[in-house]
């Protein structure tokens, strides 16, 4: 079988989409990619035969760019014989969809939607814009799969795509996360230079209105009043990142919060932990949280799509659907005064993380391409 995964940037590929594309290389598939270059391909990818068609995406709708990569998007998939498309972002799969519809007869289209723009909650605009297009794609969509159950539960009810699956994620390598223990957490402390008495939160997230993390440094505000040794540690990049160091110096937090930037050792990070938060006002479904889960740790998540899906309120942490920081304090205090809670959370946690593991993501999608070979 002869296979195009189409992403609006390489950065999504080699992030999620490496163990999948593997997993058909071993089954025998060929696989290619289409996609901007923002960061160079996976070498893993390209030593097995994997083929790399830059595409000038944008994640602007209306750039000009994205018309001319519909063009060669099209020519490709028309020209190279491919017999499944399997499209991912939502830039890239209205693209690809189109493309495929258009004069690739016999070409079968798998689009993984990752989060739709339009969800409780939502602005109107996003289901002005978003919902009619993903609505109209649907019927071009041979397999539409979800990763939470609110995209998988309208889906099934609005969209008239062939098969609609929910799928867990793209999965989490369990085994590069280590469960914490308190030893292995002050060894790792003292080697990146943290106080064991210190009480850390932690965040890895874009730093953006999305994400929403001047609700945390607001609650650390309240927070530091009852825990005076606490610090939050906000991992990641982002335009928002010169004002939320603004409101922390205004809020006299710099001895309390920490802008870490872009890290490649979230695990470790995990690891020196106490509590992972997540204030998001978005998600599909987050590997961050799923990250922290995996090394066992309690959470106090905002109450979006995505968030619930993997937080169950008082079970494997706390839920807060009211976005008052007052709130997000309160729970994180709780939470703190309670080590027989924080063990409890921890075993939720290790115990609800197993199905979204890689290794059964991977036997869910392997189910869903064998379906398409019937």
């Amino acid at each position: 079988m002869k296979i195009l995964y189409v992403s609006t940037t390489s950065a999504t590929i080699n992030s999620f989409l490496v163990p999948h594309i593997e997993m058909l290389l071993d089954s025998g598939h060929q696989v290619d990619m289409a996609c901007n270059i923002s960061k160079p391909i996976n070498p893993t990818l390209l030593d097995r035969g994997c083929r790399v068609f830059p595409m000038d995406f944008r994640r602007s709708p209306l750039k000009k760019s994205n018309f001319v990569a519909y063009r060669n998007l099209k020519k490709l998939i028309e020209d190279g014989g491919y017999e499944w498309v399997h499209t991912h972002t939502p830039i890239a799969s209205t693209l690809a969809r189109l493309a495929c519809n258009r004069g690739s007869k016999g070409v079968k289209v798998i689009y993984t939607a990752h989060g739709f723009h339009f969800f409780e909650g939502a602005p109107v605009k996003n289901w002005l814009t978003y919902y009619p297009i993903e609505k109209w794609l649907a019927g071009y969509t041979d397999v539409l799969i979800t990763m939470n159950k609110e995209d998988y539960e309208r889906a099934q009810k609005k969209f008239k795509s062939r098969k609609i699956r929910l799928v867990n994620g793209v999965g989490v390598n369990l085994n590069k996360f280590t469960v914490q223990t308190e030893m292995e957490k002050n060894r790792v402390r003292r080697q990146y230079g943290f106080d064991p008495e210190m009480f850390i939160l932690v965040y890895a997230a874009e730093l953006s209105n999305r994400k929403h993390q001047d609700l945390l440094i607001a609650a650390m505000e309240k927070l530091v009043r009852d825990i005076p040794n606490s610090k939050l540690l906000l991992i990641g990049k982002g335009p928002n990142q010169e004002r939320y160091q603004s409101l922390i110096n205004k809020l006299q937090l710099n001895d309390h919060i920490e802008l870490m930037g872009f890290r490649d050792d979230v695990d470790k990070l995990m690891i020196i932990a106490d509590v992972a938060v997540s204030s998001s006002l978005q998600e599909g479904l987050p590997v961050n949280v799923m990250e922290a889960m995996a090394t066992g740790l309690p959470l106090v998540v905002s109450g979006c799509r995505g968030n619930t899906d993997l937080v169950k309120d008082g079970d494997n942490g706390f839920v807060i659907n009211d976005g008052l920081p007052e709130q997000f304090a309160e729970r994180i205090l709780q939470i703190y005064s309670d080590r027989e809670l924080r063990l409890e959370m921890k075993n939720a946690s290790l115990a609800a993380i197993q199905k979204y593991s890689t290794e059964n993501v991977l036997k869910d999608m392997d189910e869903i391409y064998k379906e398409l070979l019937v």
